[in-house]
């Protein structure tokens, strides 16, 4: 660090009078009382970032900012009316006026000129957020907390960068290492632990639902005590529900993911408490481990490089899976050794993310995900897939009956509301239940993390299929029974995805006896599930009740399974595509996510094709990579 502040002081111009430097974790900040080098610094800073290779940012001391008042009658008058601007309010601790915008290109404004304009005049730099589309009480308390606690946080990240950047002890024995904690030859509880001398790194920490298991914590290889950082692919329980747990016992270590993902992460396993109290089944963690995760997560756009540890540099880029999933490339020591982990990934077209990232230059490890790894794993195309899936609905809308969509929450719903709200002749109400609406919600505060054809829809044409007006939203009891006992017809999405609870089970008991009805499978049903038990053609399934007796459901509606081609999982061509597109070609291929014959079936053959190493470790077994 020494060394770093002394370079730091050779670049910086003389009168650029710097009242304080701190770090950001990963990202040095400098505070100046110079207006006019707060203005004009980026020729300057432009140079240092090349010479250090940091990010950094010139932010202002407030003995030079504006009185706030005036600030944000300034702003008020720079920005557009039709901008939408919902909030304004400031975190001095930053030097940063925060402006909440439904449109944030016109606050930006052409080429940056209104952005600098209200830098310029208020000597304040600009934070600017989008507001909802859809209202998120979940991204407003996130960003509640973050700013509630920006002094805390402002502490940990100066800590957290210190400690990245502090001078680095040599070390002469060089070696990564990779301990399979979770998620190896099976789907659930994706954890792993990558090693070095100097270096602690978890990927992932998530549970399996459907078993109520948890990663190996207790293993030798791992010490909370020891861990330097946390790395989140993707914001499904499988892969975050457990690292609330870790805050819950002792660890104040960054997180790592993006914004999107931290938001998601947020709901899903506040609703994952929720479920396992509701169930009588122990809770791993208390919510407040929930918010601790976000005082202390770092977010990182896509193709932002960050140091994460004092041998070690992140970059996430898209991986087409999910609302602001990543591919997580890790940058080991000098040049020591580059893995890449693609978390869930689709390496195909979908409505809502473009297909995974391949653009890499250098990977000697790739840890890739198997869940349809298998020789037979081959999906119908997505174009197919739609036209299935609207088939089904037109036929039943005509014939007078009711369609019923159990669906995750999180990725297959959104994925089918973009397809219905796209559809300009669709005009039959679309209800929705259960967690699936708040979801959507937080996609709406995300468009730039979707697909170019989506962005481009709600930018430059005004079309944001999520706010189709075929969409209605069903929030109690009593709209509920409204809506089962009318006879007009309609789609339903609801939760659970496999009918294991949720919403979706009691319209599942309404709609069962009519043959006009459809249940209309796109997600994966997991054997033993309620779901799979009627893809295999059971018609009298045994169903809890609220009051939690059991009952037995007679099956008379249609079923209907869309057989993968709206998954968010890459098939087996395209995880070989994915390979062969890399840029950079990998030494060593680990398969991991995938049921024991998927894996292995995978690692064979990527073997055989591409001639080189290949693994299919299971869980607890070591691998060393350098």
């Amino acid at each position: 660090m020494t060394t770093l502040l002394k370079e730091l002081g050779k670049n910086l111009p003389k009168d650029a009078e710097i009242t304080e430097v701190k770090f950001e974790g990963p990202e040095i900040v400098l505070y100046t009382k110079n207006e006019e080098f707060f203005k004009n610094h980026d020729q300057v800073i432009r140079r240092m970032v090349s010479a250090l290779k940091k990010r950094i940012e010139v932010r202002p001391d407030l003995s030079i900012t504006m009185d706030m008042e005036k600030t944000k009658k300034a702003i008020n008058k720079i920005v557009p009316k039709e901008a939408g601007v919902q909030e304004i309010y400031f975190e001095p601790e930053l030097g940063k006026v925060v402006i909440e915008s439904q449109k944030q290109g016109m606050v930006i404004g052409k080429g940056g000129e209104t952005y600098r304009k209200i830098k310029n005049e208020t000597l304040w730099l600009p934070k600017i957020e989008r507001a909802p589309a859809i209202k998120s009480p979940i991204v407003r308390a996130v960003r509640n907390l973050l700013h509630t606690e920006i002094d805390y946080r402002k502490k940990f990240l100066n800590s957290i960068g210190q400690k990245i950047n502090s001078d680095k002890k040599e070390n002469s024995d060089h070696w990564v290492r990779l301990s399979c904690l979770g998620g190896f030859k099976e789907v659930g509880r994706s954890c792993m632990l990558v090693e070095t001398p100097n270096s602690n790194v978890m990927m992932d920490c998530g549970v399996n639902v459907a078993s109520d298991s948890f990663p190996y914590l207790d293993v030798p290889e791992f010490s909370i005590d020891t861990l330097d950082a946390v790395i989140l692919s993707h914001p499904h329980l499988d892969h975050c529900g457990y690292i609330p747990w870790l805050y819950e016992n002792g660890y104040t270590g960054p997180l790592y993911c993006t914004a999107p993902s931290r938001d998601l992460m947020v709901l899903l396993c506040l609703d994952y408490i929720d479920i396992c109290h509701k169930e009588g089944k122990e809770i791993p963690y208390k919510k407040r481990s929930v918010e601790n995760v976000v005082k202390h997560t770092i977010a990182l756009d896509y193709g932002e490089v960050s140091d994460i540890t004092s041998d070690m540099r992140l970059t996430f880029q898209p991986a087409g899976h999910l609302l602001g999933s990543a591919v997580s490339h890790l940058h080991v020591g000098e040049g020591l050794h580059n893995i890449l982990y693609t978390g869930d990934m689709l390496y195909g077209p979908s409505r809502l993310f473009e297909p995974a990232y391949t653009n890499f230059s250098r990977i000697e490890t790739l840890i890739i995900e198997s869940t349809y790894g298998g020789a037979r794993d081959i999906k119908p195309s997505r174009a197919e897939s739609e036209n299935k899936f609207m088939q089904i609905i037109n036929d039943t809308m005509k014939r007078g009956g009711k369609v019923l969509v159990p669906s995750f929450a999180v990725g297959r719903a959104q994925e089918i509301m973009a397809l219905l709200g796209s559809v300009q002749d669709f005009k039959y109400p679309v209800y929705m239940e259960g967690m699936l609406w708040d979801a959507t919600a937080i996609h709406t505060a995300y468009p730039e993390h979707m697909s170019r054809n989506l962005q481009k829809q709600i930018f430059h044409q005004g079309k944001n299929p999520f706010l189709s007006d075929i969409f209605k939203r069903v929030t109690i009891k009593k709209e509920r029974d409204e809506l089962i006992a009318s006879p007009d017809p309609c789609v339903v999405i609801a939760t659970s995805g496999m009918l294991v609870g949720g919403p979706a089970l009691e319209y599942l008991k309404a709609f069962a006896m009519d043959k006009k009805n459809t249940l209309l499978f796109v997600g994966y049903q997991a054997e033993g599930s309620p779901g799979r038990r009627i893809q295999k053609g059971w018609r009298e399934v045994p169903m809890r009740t609220e009051d939690g007796k059991t009952r037995t459901i007679r099956m008379e509606m249609q079923i209907d399974t869309i057989e993968g081609g709206l998954s968010g999982h890459s098939d087996r061509k395209q995880l070989t595509n994915f390979v062969r597109k890399l840029a950079s070609k990998p030494e060593r291929i680990i398969c991991n996510h995938g049921d024991g014959h998927s894996t292995m079936e995978l690692s064979r053959d990527l073997h055989k094709y591409y001639r080189c190493e290949t693994l299919a470790p299971r869980n607890l077994e070591v691998v060393r990579l350098k």
